[in-house]
């Protein structure tokens, strides 16, 4: 996971942006696991994720456009 350094800034690291996110709580448990396997913190897994979802789209041709009503719903019905 790769982050441009704020302008101006002597640290490595951009500033983060701080979130708050609700999961079910099996899929918490499962990023819990998997955070704790890796020895790194929930919300560097959460991080990488996302990261990886927004390359995925934008390889697929879909960066910058949210899926329409009929692919959400299919997605939840899916799980």
């Amino acid at each position: 996971m790769k982050r441009k350094m704020a302008e101006g800034s002597k640290t490595r690291i951009a500033p983060l942006v701080r979130a708050s996110i609700s999961f079910p709580p099996d899929l918490y448990q499962t990023l819990e696991e998997i955070a704790k396997e890796k020895k790194v913190s929930l919300a560097w897994v959460v991080r990488d994720a996302a990261e990886k979802y927004i390359a995925s789209e934008a390889k697929d041709g879909r960066e910058g456009r949210p899926p329409d009503s009929r692919q959400r719903s299919a997605r939840r019905t899916a799980r």
